[in-house]
Parts: structure tokens; sequence; C-alpha cells
């Protein structure tokens, strides 16, 4: 693995990988609290914090029982008092940091694209703050309150599309599965220029004399011919391709809707007579 401030590392953990009902437990306020030894001098609260401040500032792979511990000014040992290891602390880091906004307007104007693209973009600014979500295999997550609480609002607001549930989820799924690719892109951007020395602006700079011998030799006619701003950096390729996925969710909903009403007259067909 690679450290540095701020680096991805080349590591994968995975959710849910600890004692799942101990994790559950911890997450809902219903765990054993620490009973023998002195009166406790931390709170899980303190030590989950600490946890993602280390992997704010140095990355994933930075984080263990013993890191956290020196952060806290403790001793490993007392960390186990509250949290049964490594597994279930990083459990309870993606549950902390994914906690909804408490704010109603922060899930759009009311309407149901509004919702998802307010969520979308929550989203890719989670990542952003917190670059480390994304070496974390969350194909199987333990469900906290954070991640039913943000579930749970963003259903509320999307219920207006009048889709089957299994459909409303897979509406939700198929905008995160956008984000997670828009965000590890942006990440690695950010790698490379911090890895190389070189700004994206720099490195594409370096290419261009060849590149432009390469397009004028009738090769490559269709790139060659590609406006000058084609490739513009100011471009919002995220915001562009986001549209287009609630662009093409309308046109589902539209249909589904007319189905239900027998055509965009909104008029039911007539059962035919027996």
């Amino acid at each position: 693995m690679t450290s540095g401030k701020g680096g991805t590392g080349s590591g994968t953990e995975t959710s849910g990988s600890g004692d799942i009902v101990r994790t559950l437990e911890l997450l809902w306020e219903k765990g054993r609290r620490p009973s023998r030894g002195p009166k406790p001098a931390l709170s899980l609260d303190q030590i989950v914090e600490a946890a993602v401040r280390i992997a704010d500032a140095d990355g994933l792979e930075s984080v263990s029982m013993r890191r956290v511990a020196a952060e806290l000014g403790t001793g490993t040992m007392s960390l186990y008092r509250y949290v049964p290891g490594k597994a279930e602390l990083l459990d309870l880091m993606l549950d902390r940091v994914q906690r909804p906004s408490e704010n109603p307007a922060d899930l759009g104007d009311g309407s149901w694209r509004s919702a998802l693209e307010a969520m979308a973009r929550a989203t890719l600014a989670l990542y952003r703050r917190h670059p480390w979500l994304l070496q974390v295999n969350q194909s199987r997550p333990i469900l906290g309150p954070s991640a039913l609480d943000g579930m749970e609002k963003v259903l509320a607001r999307i219920k207006p599309m009048g889709l089957p549930d299994r459909e409303l989820v897979s509406a939700v799924v198929m905008i995160d599965g956008y984000v997670v690719g828009a965000a590890r892109t942006q990440l690695y951007q950010r790698e490379a220029e911090r890895r190389t020395g070189l700004t994206d602006t720099e490195f594409w700079q370096a290419q261009a004399p060849m590149l432009e011998k390469i397009m004028t030799s009738g090769r490559y006619p269709v790139l060659a011919c590609l406006d000058e701003n084609t490739w513009n950096p100011d471009f919002d390729h995220f915001e562009f391709g986001l549209q287009r996925i609630l662009d093409g969710l309308e046109v589902f909903v539209t249909a589904r809707r007319e189905e239900k009403t027998g055509g965009a007259g909104g008029v039911a067909p007539s059962r035919p007579t027996e």
C-alpha cells in the first residue's frame, strides 16, 4: 500500500467483515457498555471521530487501533472495551460520515427529480470530503441509522415517481453508481497530479506537439475535425451526465404513467364487452 496525505492507497477494505451482530448493536446503541474497571474516559463517538480524522488525513490504510489510541492519548487495549476491532470500527466510520442532512431543503424543491439531483451532488461532495470511501467495498453494507435515514428521506421524496418499489430503489442505485464512477475518476486525477507533480494542463501540454502531428496525418479524420473547445476542462462532464440520466428517468416515468392511464390523454381504455 502507498501512503501519504490524501493518498488512495492500493488496498480495499470490505464492509460487514466483522462481528455483524455486535456492529449492529453499536450502531443502534444497543450494545453492552463498558462496566468493568475505572470510569470510561472515552466514548465510542470519540473513537469513531478520531478514526475518521486519520482516514481523511492519511488514508484508510493508516487507520489502526494503535493509531486511533495514539490520536486519543490512550492505550490501545482500552479501545477494545468499546469496539471489537478495526473491521467493526470501519462500519461505524461508514455510518458516521454518511449521516444525511437534517435540512429538508437539501433534498431539492420537493420534486422527485430535484431530490435525485441533490442526492447525487451530496454524494459526490461526500466522496470529495472522504476519498477513502472509494477504498471500501460496500456491496454488503451494515445497515445503521445513517444508511436507513438517508434511504428513507430519498425514497419519501421520489415516491411520486409512481414506480414499483424495486424500480424506485433501482433508480437510487443507478444514480449512486454513476456518482461513484465520477468520484473515482476525479480522485484518480488528483492522485495522478500528486504523484507526478504535473498538473492536468501540464500533462496534456506535454503531449500536444506529437498529437498535433498525428491529427494532421489524416489517420483520424473525425478526431481532427472536433471543435477546439471539445476538450475544454471547464466543461462539467458530471453535470452533463447527471442531467441526461434524469432526462431518461423523466421519459420512463411519463411512459409508465401513460400505461396506467391508457395513453397520453389520461383516459383508460374501456374494457370490451362480452
